[in-house]
């Protein structure tokens, strides 16, 4: 058996093992969704779960698996890719947007019986997103489960949360303390009439506590939730990421580091009568079940979100010096970058595209294989040359 068709017998198998965990959990349909409990688009290792399932590496798209059935839906931009990845595998290619592929909530409404149940993990399926899938199934009397993940069932050598520790932003680009940006959003909360506020999209977390993180390739960012009073600030990260100095300092600053897996928990401390202010595209269908009925909860963006668009003059001035180095790679040509790799190969042509960035000191090195070298790549993979495609 060649290296392909393994692949695709392994892809064969996992579903196989799913469709048995489905059974016995009396499960009809399984949404695995491309998300992790923060919604992030780019996902550390352990929430692959829908590549790990149907063997397609694009960042974006949607599994369902049900006893006889199983199809990804993917929009425009994976369709090729997922014609490709999905052969032999026994997953059905589903087109966002085509004629002939019906949006996956309407699929489940129409091929789940009457009185069946779709499962999906409470942890990675968004609020907003769970809302959607309920009013759609709910005149059907299909069931939503969400109080189980069937991916810790058969992933038997699941990945571990990262580890890698956090860092310090570079003071040069971060001007505003983070102590200055805690008191801001305390006031956006005050405005909104909130006593607390809880974040999970690592970005804000990141821009809110000047840190940096490499739990996602090509994105400085790491894994966390934070829970922020108009006393105190929790941030919920793995606490081997943070070293002893840095949580002192995060200390002394405002912010309290606790565990990763306890925001759930602290969630369900919250006092009676208090107000918690959520965005409910931003937030996980779990926590929000976290929150006790006696908490008000309030729906609106992320104060952080609007925050990080308003940037000091310091602010803007890095973001025009990184505008400017950009063009650099860009500006050397396609056909170049082509010749480059027919003579030295693929993966030394990557390397090429990936130095040629970092050249700039204005761009961290881990940001070096980001959409410079990408456009490059894509354009050698149209002369004719092969080159890996990124996930």
């Amino acid at each position: 058996m060649d290296t392909l068709e393994a692949s695709r017998a392994e892809v064969r198998a996992r579903l196989a093992a799913l469709r048995a965990a489905m059974r016995a959990q009396r499960i009809d349909a399984w949404i695995v969704p491309s998300a992790d409990p923060h919604l992030s688009e780019y996902l550390p290792q352990r929430w692959q779960g829908r590549q790990w399932l149907s063997g397609f590496t694009g960042s974006v798209g949607l599994l369902i698996v049900t006893p006889v059935f199983a199809g990804l839906w993917v929009d425009s931009r994976y369709w090729t890719q997922a014609e490709v990845q999905l052969v032999g595998t026994g997953v059905n290619l589903m087109k966002i947007g085509a004629a002939s592929s019906p949006a996956y909530i309407d699929w489940i409404a129409e091929n789940v019986q009457p009185g069946g149940t779709v499962g999906a993990d409470g942890a990675v399926l968004g609020l907003a997103q769970a809302r959607a899938i309920e009013e759609k199934l709910a005149p059907r009397g299909i069931k939503l489960r969400t109080d189980v993940d069937l991916l810790t069932e058969v992933w038997k050598d699941r990945p571990d949360l990262p580890t890698i520790p956090v860092y310090e932003h570079d003071p040069a680009f971060a001007p505003v303390s983070r102590r200055e940006k805690l008191t801001l959003l305390r006031e956006e909360m005050t405005h909104a009439g909130a006593d607390w506020h809880l974040i999970s999209t690592l970005d804000d977390i990141a821009w809110l506590t000047n840190l940096r993180g490499a739990d996602v390739p090509y994105n400085p960012v790491y894994v966390a939730h934070a829970l922020i009073g108009a006393q105190e600030a929790k941030l919920f990260v793995a606490e081997e990421k943070v070293p002893a100095e840095l949580r002192a300092r995060l200390l002394a600053e405002g912010f309290a580091v606790a565990p990763y897996a306890q925001a759930a928990a602290a969630l369900t401390q919250l006092p009676p009568g208090s107000t918690l202010l959520l965005d409910p595209r931003r937030v996980t269908l779990a926590l929000r079940q976290a929150v006790p009925v006696a908490v008000r909860v309030i729906e609106a963006i992320n104060p952080t979100t609007l925050a990080k668009s308003r940037k000091t003059a310091a602010e803007a001035d890095s973001r025009a010096q990184a505008s400017r180095g950009r063009p650099a790679t860009m500006c050397r040509t396609p056909r170049a970058w082509s010749i480059l790799a027919r003579k030295t190969g693929s993966s030394t042509c990557s390397r090429a595209c990936d130095s040629s960035r970092s050249d700039h000191s204005s761009y961290p090195a881990m940001a070096a294989a980001s959409e410079a070298a990408w456009y490059l790549r894509a354009r050698v993979s149209r002369s004719g040359v092969s080159v890996a495609a990124r996930s």
